[in-house]
């Protein structure tokens, strides 16, 4: 567009439109890499934390269960980006 060129109101709406859908896209590209991060680090901190039991001789279910509310805290941030992922793709 020329500098002496208007914008209509149907080109600000599209303007606006492709605005949200890339940001929509780059917000669900964003969770999936949170999600991915957040499982990979509890993976990491049971396998952690199994491997130090082991090495203290502690019993795995004792180790496992002194994690146990960091455990569910990430797993109930998990299911809640993943539902805001799941409403982000449904609207598309």
């Amino acid at each position: 567009m020329s500098e002496n060129e208007e914008f209509t109101p149907s080109d600000i709406d599209e303007s606006a439109e492709d605005l949200t859908e890339n940001s929509t896209q780059t917000d669900a590209e964003e969770l999936v890499e949170v999600i991915a991060e957040f499982e990979r680090y509890r993976e990491r901190l049971v396998s952690e934390t199994i491997a130090a039991a082991q090495k203290a001789k502690l019993p795995q279910k004792a180790a496992l269960a002194k994690i146990e509310p960091e455990l569910a805290q990430i797993d109930a941030g998990l299911e809640s980006l993943r539902t805001q992922l799941a409403a982000i793709t449904t609207n598309n």
